[in-house]
């Protein structure tokens, strides 16, 4: 079952229709991307915390996501096969992925799933009893707030308000990449709260960002170059960690789009960002990415103005073929 492109209510109501009727049937492990970014590990958490069934699983925290999770006392199960999920299963959930290769685990079969996601492209293969979830949203934790301000109430505690919070925040660039529901999605987890948003803004910040790392960002930024690619100007770098928050940075330098490549363990990442003009104008960061895969192999996708690619192809092919499908994209007038 699909449900995308319809209202909210619509796609909630047979969510939780669907969590229900899995948590009766046993154990239901709630699965975050192996990014183990701040949205897939926020969501995977918070909604988990909606159902003693449920419990939050993980293949990786990332920097930030660990720091807020200690800080939290967030818990989250760490699992590298699918033997180390309980075996008698009434569903597994998968937050914020993509497709099957974005998980890190190899789920079992003949077990209904149930994907919630915000990317606008999906490889997902769904069987009768899965369902698909998709909001055109700016962060996976959007969709999970919503459900649970409408079905869960109790379960949005301070600590869960931050988990989203800090999802939501971090995903969107700070609201760089959001549209107007991002906001009211902001105003239902500081509604009746002690929390200060700026000192918590503050806070994450704080712990996004170690003197170590600082010096990789700052060795990234004296990297860079500038590119021309058809009518299209992209400024890219490579670096050793936080590619997302580089991107951001070097878009803030006024270019189209700006591309972080990362090499490590024999693998490539790319992350790349586009500003909202050049979205406005023809970008589709995703569809470049998918196109990247479809040419030199790996997995990409993502967001019209943010999105990613993953492969064991070399750091200079990647980038070369990401900058040759932005020179024949024709750039509109808006």
């Amino acid at each position: 079952m699909k449900n995308d492109n319809i209202p909210n209510q619509d796609v909630l109501t047979p969510l939780h229709s669907w969590i229900s009727n899995a948590c009766k049937n046993g154990a239901v492990p709630v699965i975050s991307g192996k990014n183990g970014d701040m949205d897939t590990i926020g969501s995977a958490i918070s909604l988990a915390a909606s159902h003693p069934n449920m419990m939050a699983c993980g293949t990786h925290l990332g920097r930030i996501s660990r720091r807020v999770c200690e800080e939290l006392n967030a818990p989250l199960k760490m699992v590298s096969h699918k033997s180390d999920l309980p075996r008698q299963l009434g569903g597994i959930v998968v937050v914020d992925a993509a497709s099957p290769g974005q998980v890190g685990v190899t789920l079992p079969e003949n077990i209904p799933k149930c994907i919630i996601d915000h990317h606008t492209s999906n490889s997902w293969e769904l069987m009768k009893d899965d369902l698909y979830v998709n909001l055109p949203v700016s962060a996976t934790a959007e969709i999970i707030a919503r459900y649970l301000n409408m079905n869960a109430p109790e379960t949005l505690t301070e600590p869960v308000r931050k988990l989203l919070l800090a999802g939501l925040l971090t995903d969107s660039g700070r609201f760089k990449h959001n549209n107007s529901d991002s906001f009211k999605t902001a105003s239902i987890l500081l509604e009746n709260t002690n929390i200060n948003y700026a000192e918590f803004v503050e806070w994450l910040e704080t712990n996004e960002v170690n003197d170590s790392e600082r010096g990789s960002l700052v060795r990234g930024l004296q990297r860079s170059k500038a590119t021309i690619s058809g009518n299209w100007s992209i400024i890219h770098t490579y670096c050793g960690t936080l590619e997302g928050r580089l991107a951001g940075l070097l878009l803030g330098t006024g270019h189209d789009i700006s591309l972080v490549c990362r090499t490590r363990g024999g693998e490539t990442r790319m992350t790349a960002r586009a500003s909202k003009q050049a979205v406005a104008q023809g970008i589709r960061l995703s569809e470049i990415m998918s196109k990247v895969a479809q040419q030199i192999g790996g997995e990409g996708g993502g967001h019209d103005g943010a999105a990613g690619w993953t492969g064991q192809t070399d750091k200079i092919t990647a980038e070369t073929s990401f900058i040759s499908h932005v020179a024949r994209i024709t750039r509109s007038s808006e």
